[in-house]
């Protein structure tokens, strides 16, 4: 039997991989990232050019005695396995060429108010988002419920799934920067009087193709479906109902949290007088999710109270939605600046008894990433001005890393194995 491979090995041979770019990654690379002209003829000569262009955009925020160092050390980066999103990528250092494209890949929407010039205003704001190459964000229950009264028009409101139809359309018909189609989030709470609505959207052909739909599911409501319990469908009691004689006293209205106070009645511990519009068996919703989930694979699930719980920014921010992927739950402007490691750079020697993943490299890697990934606050170009406030103010950035079942292989490990569980679930760089 073979013996086992190192895991890090002082002074041992450093035989890196040379793995040639395949034909369909260099396909990619070509038509998604690679700079260039309005003829499109490239202005990135090959993949080292972008790595220079990207590298010299990102550098070019340091001080001036310090920008050709850091270009060389970003350049080094990319070459090691450090990936920028794409849209980082695809326009640093284009605005030769695209002026008006932004380097961060995902955005959240400022709160959608429960008016038609707040609901319009914030799809003017998605288009400008979308145009600049973006994917965007919103939660559209702070919208008042089909059949609901419009004292202003003295008429009754189709529902929040109609105002996303609208949404839908503005997305499927701007063209997004850099040949992308254009990506977006709803999320929905699952108290919302038309979560039923939501969740069958997708059973109608061609409704909402536009979106990713994801339900913002509580603790209090898992609980309800676990007991086996009931579950209120509510939704906030404006102003101007209260106005009319509505009694806050009544057996019909609670009092909850809220995205939004804005012309509805709150306590003093921030809570909003909501009316109860019918009460129904949490299971019964359970298994309208259950199933659309299983025949359409939407809606999603986001654990909302579990989010904000673990949010570093739980003093300052309240989330409620996420980019169109869902991997990074983001507040009202909120931005998604991603990043991912390649693991297979730093596999030594692989497929060898001698193999062993160099640590010291990568770290340096994650490093110098940290920088870069900084770097692009400066340099957004992010259409709103909440956006780039946002930004700027929190400079939030992920980190990710990709490539973990090759480098395994690559290690001559097996997925779950001792040895794997050991380094994979103790090792911190």
């Amino acid at each position: 039997m073979s013996s086992a491979p190192k895991l890090k090995t002082v002074n041992a041979v450093k035989k890196k991989p040379q793995i040639q770019m395949q034909h369909a990654s260099l396909d990619i690379w070509d038509k998604k990232y690679r700079l260039k002209d309005k003829d499109q003829r490239p202005v990135d000569a090959d993949i080292d050019a972008t790595y220079q262009r990207v590298a010299k955009a990102l550098s070019d925020v340091e001080d001036e005695d310090k920008r050709e160092e850091w270009s060389e050390r970003f350049v080094w980066a990319l070459k090691q396995g450090a990936i920028p999103a794409g849209r980082i990528i695809s326009n640093a250092g284009a605005q030769a060429y695209k002026p008006a494209t932004s380097t961060i890949n995902c955005t959240v929407s400022g709160i959608v108010p429960d008016s038609m010039q707040g609901i319009l205003e914030r799809n003017l704001e998605a288009g400008l988002t979308l145009k600049a190459g973006c994917g965007i964000g919103y939660e559209f229950s702070t919208l008042r419920p089909k059949g609901a009264y419009v004292s202003g028009a003295g008429a009754y409101t189709s529902g929040p799934l109609s105002f996303m139809d609208i949404y839908d359309k503005m997305c499927f018909t701007v063209s997004s920067a850099g040949g992308r189609r254009g990506a977006q989030m709803a999320t929905f709470d699952v108290s919302h009087p038309d979560v039923f609505d939501f969740v069958r959207a997708k059973r109608e052909d061609g409704r909402l193709r536009q979106f990713n739909l994801s339900l913002l599911i509580t603790e209090e409501f898992i609980e309800a479906v676990r007991n086996d319990g009931t579950w209120d469908l509510t939704f906030p009691i404006s102003a101007k109902e209260i106005e009319g004689g509505l009694d806050l006293k009544g057996d019909n209205v609670v009092w909850k949290p809220f995205p939004t106070k804005e012309n509805y009645i709150s306590n003093d511990e921030g809570l909003v007088a909501c009316r109860i519009y019918e009460t129904i068996r949490a299971q019964k919703l359970w298994n309208a999710i259950m199933s659309s989930t299983y025949d359409y694979a939407e809606p999603g699930f986001i654990l909302i109270d579990q989010v904000n719980k673990n949010n570093n920014n739980w003093f300052c921010e309240d989330i409620r939605a996420t980019n169109p992927c869902g991997e990074q739950p983001l507040p009202p402007y909120g931005s998604c600046l991603l990043g991912s490691v390649n693991l297979t750079k730093f596999v030594r020697n692989p497929f060898t008894p001698d193999a062993f993943f160099d640590w010291e490299e990568y770290a340096e890697v994650v490093a110098v990433f940290t920088r870069m990934l900084d770097n692009v606050v400066a340099i957004n170009g992010l259409p709103l001005e909440g956006q780039r406030k946002e930004i700027e103010y929190k400079r939030r950035h992920g980190m990710g890393f990709l490539g973990l079942g090759s480098a395994i292989t690559m290690l001559c490990m097996k997925y779950g194995d001792e040895q794997f569980t050991r380094v994979h679930g103790s090792y911190r760089p």
